[in-house]
């Protein structure tokens, strides 16, 4: 007796959305959480910065810079920061709070980078950091930052990139604000 044909797949309907990720979802949810809790130290801190900047060379008087970086699967994208180059103390100060790197929350809004995952370069020479979106934190923000060789802090993203999951997410999340105070009264 020959073999049956398999049936065709059912067609999906068209009013039936596909569901996101559930990294995308917790991205979402906690940029625009962030960005809401953030919302007046950015626009005070942003203030400052432009005050700060007046008076430098023309076009250096704006608060936030964009800068290149390499993305999801090589795509070139701008994130966002706070402009403390030549600010000084304040400067310094916003970098000590990893408050200048906050406007990244608009990056992880747009899909072109994550809450969590590697540092975001101009390029890299691992292509295996381009498998994933970059973070603004991740596991080599919260092993001890400044104290890792280059080499083990490139150890630790490719470990993230070949076994992240989302858990392993919600705990460099919860260890990040322990992780950016250490780094500050350090």
């Amino acid at each position: 007796m020959p073999l049956p044909l398999p049936l065709p797949l059912p067609a999906r309907p068209a009013h039936r959305r596909v569901r996101p990720p559930a990294k995308r979802v917790l991205d979402i949810a906690g940029a625009l959480i962030l960005l809401i809790l953030l919302a007046v130290p950015l626009a005070t801190a942003a203030a400052l910065l432009h005050a700060a900047h007046r008076g430098g060379a023309r076009g250096r008087d704006r608060a936030f810079v964009r800068v290149p970086a390499a993305g999801l699967a090589g795509r070139p994208f701008r994130t966002w920061q706070l402009h403390t180059a030549a600010a000084g103390r304040f400067g310094a100060a916003l970098e000590r709070c990893a408050l200048d790197a906050a406007p990244q929350l608009i990056n992880v809004l747009r899909g072109e980078m994550s809450l969590v995952g590697p540092r975001p370069g101009p390029r890299t020479d691992r292509p295996d950091r381009l498998l994933v979106r970059p973070g603004i934190t991740g596991l080599w923000q919260v092993s001890a930052r400044s104290d890792l060789p280059w080499e083990e802090m490139a150890l630790l993203d490719r470990h993230y990139v070949e076994n992240h999951w989302l858990g392993m997410d919600l705990a460099i999340l919860a260890q990040t604000p322990r992780a950016a105070f250490r780094h500050r009264h350090a």
